[in-house]
């Protein structure tokens, strides 16, 4: 095969290299516009993963690759004066000019040809005498913005600027070093990646970049002002660039995340950064850009590839699977990237917390495994989050202490959430079944048990089988539900009480029947707006503004009997389409009077209820909302960033904690499912509105729980589906954590020991 490699860049060389160890006959000439030697950037770095990666690929470059990596253990985060310091990451770094040089050599001893300063452009006629023509022209590559769409090129410019600078002051960690200044603060990534240099990554937000003007000044007076702000970290070492023919404000730049979703056509393929990007923060560029030579080199060795519709198998094929992993890469990039973006929401944490906050931010790594990265700094940390611990030597994990909200003080960190059941007598009480599901819950040790919406009304249910709070033999059952959970546990209750609004009057799900599908003989419904919740749904009465006042007295009622029932805490359900949600979200409301338009308009039925609501509620028992924090339908509905105004609205009027969910207001929502996919909301809204908040959404065990309330990006962590399959998930999570201290029912000690036992035996007496 007779191939070009149009860039001369690790990607372009390492898949020279990997396609003649696998043929030699292959003609591979590269295709390069700067001279030998020449380079941008300073240091890469690596994973020990990568290397093996490597190693299988081509044992001899891996081999002298390895003899020239830096290595080093520790994360050290720098702000201000302070610093912590954490080990056991075991990164690995080499300079990028040693890197290119030692794949040169190789690709040379291999029979690869290569052409310096050889311009190309998007013109790729003079290589039609070739088999295969890849496009390893990196970031800003020429050959992918000529056939955009072809490759079907989606690029996101992101908002903060940087600067790759080097320098000869030899850091011993990877260091994160932030620096205020007068116009906000302006922060570096540095390591070490050889024996006489490290890379110095100056990052900022656009207003600091502008605020110091930098935007204004030529690169020798941007050093200077660095090396001015860093001075105490540089230890007169003086900052380097290697790129001085940038001029002005050019040497800083925004990160371009690059997304292909067709990476070749015809005989021409792309590789590495011309294809895909990882952000920086995260170091990951390389590693992609040498596995994905690896994988088309592979494809490509295949038997058979004769013509060009085997040649587009094998490329799809290299698609298919570097796609997934490049995926991954990119989620956690894009993670990493947004926590560097909105620093401001965690430079006024602790400093353990910022650090802890920082080392989670792309999610690829947990507590656990910082755990066994450095127990001793993670214990350390746990004993911090532990408030008013003085004196303990055991650390304990985050979910498992105690948290305080007005006079109420949960246990634990771990809620049950509110979730449908479907299980209420046709007069909306609850039955045996809410007295054995909710006793269960309460038994199995979560800090919080919230109901499903108790319906302020009998029109306010979602279905004939939901229960409510309009009667007082309604509260009685209640009442008797509460009594057995706080004499047989420690957890404390929480009724959610609501009128579902546009989402009532519908069937019972099950046994063929969906959700939201409208009984045959509905009660009249009533919203914000007279539009159904989805196509095909009852179409509501819009809520006049005359019956405003008889809902509010229906919530006022229900709040009453909620405290007669013995509820330690309430939870007014604003989101999820109910009627409340209906005034808040713009794509539900369409009002052309006080109650529509502006947010203040449509937050001003919701903001009455909840001030009346608080009003009634006893004041020593703590409120919540829960919210949907995002509609999913881009600036026409309600966004995160609006929903932090809400929360603040919210905090105002009384709201001790914001419950943050997210959607089932539009039926053109489009949601990004993942692990743990709300828990953004609840962290923007926690520390942007400075208001306590409950994550919510596909979060599934102790890690996950645990990280999130140690970075602080939520206070208490709801785990819905678990808990319906395993009602004593946080008796188990306590046994797997080796917490003494947990509550649990006198009935069940005996058995609780024997998990205990279990669980700290030795493997080999378990098996």
């Amino acid at each position: 095969m007779r191939i070009a490699c149009l860039g001369g860049g690790p990607a372009g060389i390492y898949f020279a290299i990997s396609m003649k160890l696998r043929d030699p006959s292959h003609e591979i000439h590269v295709f390069e516009r700067n001279r030998s030697g020449d380079t941008f950037g300073w240091g890469v770095v690596f994973s020990d993963q990568t290397l093996a990666n490597l190693q299988a690929n081509d044992p001899v470059s891996a081999a002298t690759i390895a003899d020239s990596f830096a290595h080093w253990d520790d994360i050290d985060v720098t702000v201000g004066g302070s610093t912590v310091t954490s080990s056991g990451h075991g990164f690995i770094g080499i300079g990028r000019k040693r890197l290119l040089q030692i794949l040169q050599a190789r690709a040379a001893q291999l029979g690869v040809v290569t052409h310096f300063e050889a311009q190309f452009d998007a013109d790729l006629s003079p290589y039609a005498d070739f088999d295969l023509i890849v496009a390893a022209d990196g970031v800003n590559s020429m050959i992918r913005a000529a056939n955009a769409d072809k490759f079907e090129v989606d690029i996101e410019t992101r908002r903060n600027t940087f600067s790759w600078l080097g320098t000869t002051k030899l850091f011993d960690a990877f260091a994160f070093i932030f620096e205020q200044t007068e116009h906000g603060w302006i922060w570096a990534h540095a390591y070490r990646f050889d024996a006489t240099h490290s890379t110095f990554i100056v990052e900022c937000a656009p207003e600091t970049w502008r605020g110091l003007g930098l935007d204004t000044m030529e690169q020798a007076e941007s050093i200077a002002l660095c090396e001015k702000i860093f001075a105490r970290h540089l230890d007169g070492h003086r900052l380097i660039s290697n790129a001085t023919h940038l001029r002005g404000s050019a040497a800083w730049i925004n990160f371009r995340r690059v997304i292909c979703r067709q990476w070749s056509f015809d005989n021409v393929v792309l590789l590495g950064d011309a294809a895909h990007t990882a952000h920086f923060s995260i170091g990951s560029g390389t590693k992609l850009a040498l596995e994905d030579a690896i994988k088309l080199a592979q494809v490509l060795d295949r038997p058979g590839i004769i013509g060009r519709e085997e040649l587009a198998a094998a490329l799809a094929e290299y698609q298919a699977e570097r796609h997934v992993e490049v995926l991954k890469i990119q989620n956690s990039a894009r993670n990493s990237t947004e926590w560097f973006e909105t620093i401001d929401r965690y430079l006024g944490f602790d400093l353990p917390q910022f650090a802890y906050s920082l080392m989670t931010r792309s999610q690829r790594v947990s507590h656990e495994n910082l755990r066994l990265r450095d127990r001793t700094w993670l214990e350390g940390l746990e004993r911090w989050f532990w408030a008013g611990n003085e004196g303990r030597n055991t650390p304990v994990q985050p979910m498992f202490t105690p948290y305080a909200l007005r006079g109420l003080t949960l246990p634990n960190r771990v809620v049950v959430p509110a979730m449908l059941t479907y299980s209420a007598d046709p007069d909306g009480y609850a039955t045996d079944f809410h007295n054995v599901h909710y006793g269960a819950r309460a038994l199995g040790g979560a800090g919080l048990v919230v109901t499903e919406l108790l319906a302020v009304s009998p029109e306010g249910r979602a279905t004939p089988a939901c229960p409510g709070l309009w009667h007082e033999g309604q509260t009685e059952r209640w009442a008797a539900i509460n009594a057995f959970a706080h004499q047989h546990s420690a957890a404390k209750t929480c009724a959610q009480i609501g009128h579902s609004g546009a989402r009532a009057a519908c069937r019972v799900p099950g046994e063929g029947v969906g959700y939201d599908v409208p009984l045959a003989e509905p009660w009249t419904t009533v919203s914000a707006s007279a539009l159904p919740w989805r196509q095909g749904g009852l179409v509501p009465r819009a809520l006049a503004q005359g019956e405003m006042a008889g809902i509010v007295q229906q919530f006022i009622a229900a709040t009453e009997r909620a405290h007669r029932a013995g509820f330690d805490m309430l939870e007014l359900q604003a989101g999820h389409g109910s009627l409340l949600s209906s005034f808040i979200t713009p794509v539900m409301n369409r009002r052309d009077d006080a109650f529509g338009g502006s947010l203040e308009n449509r937050m001003r039925f919701p903001l009455q209820v909840v001030a009346a609501v608080r009003a009634a509620w006893p004041a020593d028992k703590p409120l919540a909302v829960r919210l949907s924090a995002n509609d999913w339908v881009g600036e026409e509905g309600v966004t995160p960033a609006e929903a932090v105004v809400i929360a603040r609205l919210l905090g105002e009027a009384g709201v001790d904690i914001v419950d943050v969910s997210a959607g089932e207001t539009a039926p053109e929502a489009r949601p990004v499912y993942g692990r743990m996919f709300q828990t953004p909301f609840a962290d923007q809204i926690r520390n942007e509105a400075r208001i306590p908040t409950i994550a919510v959404g596909n979060i599934a065990d102790a890690d996950q729980v645990n990280s999130i309330l140690t970075a602080g990006r939520a206070d208490l962590v709801a785990l819905g589906r678990t808990h319906l399959f395993d009602p004593v998930w946080t008796l188990r999570a306590a046994v797997a954590a080796g917490h003494e201290a947990q509550t649990v029912p006198l009935p069940y000690v005996t058995g609780h020991a024997m998990a205990q036992r279990a669980a700290q035996a030795p493997a080999a007496v378990r098996a």
